[in-house]
Order: C-alpha cells, then sequence, then structure tokens
C-alpha cells in the first residue's frame, strides 16, 4: 500500500467510501518547514481506479473524476465533489458515463471543469475504430450534476485518427472552453507511442495539429479555432486562466524537431501567435508523451514542464508577471535520471506549488515544493508519498490548492491493479 512520508514512513488506514472531514488523528507532525501530510480518502479509490483529474470551481469545490475499470463490467467514468468549508466529501460518486468503447490510457485521460453559471462539464474519450489511435472526445454538460447530455464530438472530420489530450476552463458565465490534439492531418497514421510507451513510434502521413473551440450551455460550437497546425503528437495541454484570458500551454514541433513549450493566449475572438515559454532547444526525434502544467491567478502564472534541453533531463519551472506576455528565466525544480516528466502545478495569492514523481531504485516517490508565489523564494519540499507503481502505472499525479491547503492525487499499483491515493498538506498545528 501507499505509504504517507513525512519523517519516516508512515502507515495509514485507508478510509473508505464518502468521508467526512480528515481524522485529525491521521494527521503526522511535521517537522520543521514541512507541512502535515493527511491522508484523503478518496470515495469510490477501489483497486481498478486510475486517470484521476482534480479541479477547483469558482465557487470553492474540489471535484475529482476518475476511471473505474472492474472485471467483468464495462468501464465508468465517475466523479465526486469536496467541500473545501466543510471539509468533507458531498456528493457520492456518480457516474458520468459508461461503455464498452471508452478508450482508456494512461496519458491521454479525461477532465472535469465547472462553468460559471454552475454547470459541470466533462469529457472522455471514445474509440472510433480498431487502429490504437482512433478515438474520438466526447464532451457532455450537466446543470445539475446528476442529469447528463448527450455527448458532443467537438471536431467533425470524421476520421478514424486520434483526437485528445485535451484541455477544458470556463469561460465567460456559461461557456465552455475545449483544446485538443487532432490527428485528422495524419490521414489514419496519428502516434500511438502513449499506447505502448514508445516515444519514437510514429506513423506516416501528416503531422498533429492544436485546435480549440467555445462551446455554449446548448453544445453549439460557438468558436472554433486552429491553434497551431504543427504540434508534439501525444503530449497533454494545460490551460492558465488569467485576467486577460486563458493561456493554453502545449508542446510543439517543428520541422527539425524542437519540442520545447509553447503558449498562446485567446484574445476576444482570436489565439495570438504561439511562442515558445523559454528556447530549451530541445530536439528529440518522437514524443516524450508529458506536456505541461500550468496555473494562473490574476495577472500570475506559472508553468512547470520536462526538457532535456541542456543535456540531461530537467523539471523547469517559470514565472509571469504579465498573463503570460513573457515569462522570466526558468529556475530548475529537480533533476536528473530520476525525474519522470509528469508535473502538476498550483497557484493562489500566496504560494506556488510543485507535485511531481521521481522513479528511484526502490520505486517511486512523490515530492512537494511551494514557493512564493512569483517563484524567488523556495519554502520548502518534502517526499510525500512513496509508490510501489513503475514506469507510466502511476499516470499524472494531480494538485488543487485552496485556503493554504494543497490537495494531491496520483495512482498507485496495489496487488497488480492501478488505484487511486490522496492527500492534503496542512500548515503544521501552531504553526
Amino acid at each position: 500500500m501507499m505509504r504517507i512520508m513525512l519523517g519516516g514512513l508512515l502507515s495509514l488506514a485507508l478510509l473508505a467510501g464518502c468521508s467526512g472531514a480528515d481524522d485529525p488523528a491521521a494527521a503526522v507532525a511535521a517537522a520543521p518547514g514541512e507541512l502535515q501530510v493527511v491522508d484523503w480518502p478518496l470515495p469510490g479509490a477501489v483497486p481498478g481506479t486510475s486517470a484521476a483529474d482534480l479541479t477547483l470551481s469558482h465557487a470553492g469545490t474540489i471535484m475529482l473524476s476518475w476511471i473505474d475499470m472492474q472485471p467483468g463490467r464495462r468501464h465508468s467514468f465517475r466523479y465526486s465533489t469536496w467541500d473545501t468549508g466543510q471539509q468533507r466529501w458531498t456528493r457520492a460518486p456518480m457516474t458520468i458515463a459508461i461503455g464498452n468503447r471508452m478508450f482508456v490510457n494512461w496519458a491521454d485521460t479525461p477532465h472535469i471543469a465547472a462553468s460559471l453559471d454552475g454547470a459541470i462539464w466533462a469529457h472522455w474519450l471514445q474509440k472510433s475504430g480498431e487502429a490504437p489511435s482512433a478515438y474520438d472526445i466526447a464532451l457532455v454538460r450537466s446543470p445539475d450534476g446528476a442529469n447528463w447530455s448527450p455527448p458532443l464530438v467537438p471536431h467533425d472530420d470524421g476520421t478514424r485518427t486520434e483526437h485528445g489530450f485535451a484541455s477544458l476552463w470556463p469561460h465567460g458565465t456559461d461557456l465552455l472552453g475545449i483544446a485538443w490534439l487532432d490527428g485528422r492531418a495524419t490521414a489514419g497514421g496519428g502516434h500511438a507511442g502513449h499506447e505502448t510507451h514508445d516515444p519514437a513510434g510514429h506513423a506516416g502521413g501528416g503531422a498533429m495539429a492544436l485546435r480549440a473551440a467555445l462551446v455554449d450551455p446548448a453544445q453549439r460550437l460557438v468558436l472554433e479555432s486552429v491553434i497551431d497546425t504543427r504540434v508534439c503528437d501525444c503530449c497533454p495541454t494545460s490551460v492558465a486562466l488569467t485576467s486577460r484570458g486563458p493561456l493554453l500551454f502545449y508542446r510543439g514541433r517543428s520541422p527539425d524537431e524542437i519540442r520545447d513549450v509553447l503558449v498562446s493566449r485567446l484574445e476576444g475572438n482570436v489565439w495570438t501567435a504561439p511562442r515558445r515559454v523559454h528556447a530549451d532547444d530541445w530536439r528529440v526525434q518522437g514524443c516524450p508523451v508529458n506536456g505541461p502544467s500550468a496555473a494562473g491567478h490574476g495577472h500570475a502564472v506559472v508553468a512547470a514542464w520536462y526538457t532535456q534541453g541542456g543535456g540531461e533531463p530537467e523539471l523547469r519551472m517559470a514565472h509571469s508577471a504579465d498573463a503570460g506576455d513573457s515569462f522570466d528565466p526558468p529556475q530548475v525544480l529537480d533533476s536528473g535520471g530520476n525525474v519522470l516528466g509528469r508535473v502538476a502545478v498550483a497557484l493562489d495569492g500566496h504560494q506556488a506549488a510543485a507535485l511531481w514523481l521521481r522513479e528511484e531504485a526502490q520505486g517511486q516517490s512523490l515530492w512537494y515544493a511551494r514557493f512564493t508565489p512569483d517563484l524567488s523564494r523556495e519554502l520548502g519540499r518534502q517526499q510525500v508519498a512513496s509508490l510501489q507503481a513503475r514506469g507510466h502505472a502511476s499516470g499524472f499525479p494531480r494538485l488543487v490548492l485552496h485556503a493554504g491547503i494543497a490537495h494531491a492525487v496520483w495512482t498507485d499499483v496495489v496487488d497488480g491493479r492501478p488505484q487511486l491515493r490522496g492527500a492534503r498538506l496542512l500548515p503544521p498545528q501552531g504553526g
């Protein structure tokens, strides 16, 4: 089982089902400068659960979604909500979708978001053909979190190619923004490297593109855009909400195979010309199967990403004070051969934070670091958990900050099966 790390390895009992606030007895006394790591029992987090998404609504509600895969049953896409005021799960696990052709992948995962009118939106992936990379995006909306609309496919090309690695964000009062990697130009080739974790596995055809759209409550596309016609084939995208509009981060792909992180902002109805967050100049003949993570607060933005542009594996992190017009020179969050490329960041008015994975000889470890909002000073870092998972079995960790508390979710492997785990990082008592 997962072990919470803080000054030693401590076994914590897992609570089942929809629980109340964390048991104070489960809080481990923190060492000086460290946060308390408290087990966060997740509703429905049984063996066979993975592909988590964790988002914070404008009302301060945390939404957790995941895929549930049980032997002999169809895959199901589920979600629950955490009330940050009452500090308890207020919605038992609800099913968004279920089906035989649901496409489940460790890297290309579903997402959930809330628009400002209180509606909940969610997307998953649906197989469109027998080829490994033939799948579509299915997008649904619920006004009450219980009744869901028929699924909308936001791309109308009808090709049996890859459409995924989507990001969702609330836009205006009742619109939803969605951006995705679109493989219609690959003519059935696409990129199946994330399927087998073979980053060099390219097929023929044209290049993967990045597209975006806005969707209204009636599920009509009110704005469709092509942001970039040549991008890295299978790296997740990320959106940071700023005072000047959404910033979309993704891994680009130049004609000479430079795959640095690019950013574009939606200004009115036009996406700005993509530009590099930093000139890493990482040339790689294949998709590294990792992408950036970004967060915004007002004019401030932080982004983190993996690169080998400097000659060795690094996680880099950069800050922008002007809503993404420019970024400070990045700092190295972690480096070396043990660093995996999967990182999550969060930002509020008081701090910036990062959560990432390392592959150690004895297993994987999950780390957390916090900084001042402009990244000028590191406030502390610590190991959060040790995992039995190896390689890509741990997927991508998720992180949310609210009222000084970090909420983290990740996938471990228990008795050979994936299972979601959660922890909350609290200020030391009396600190």
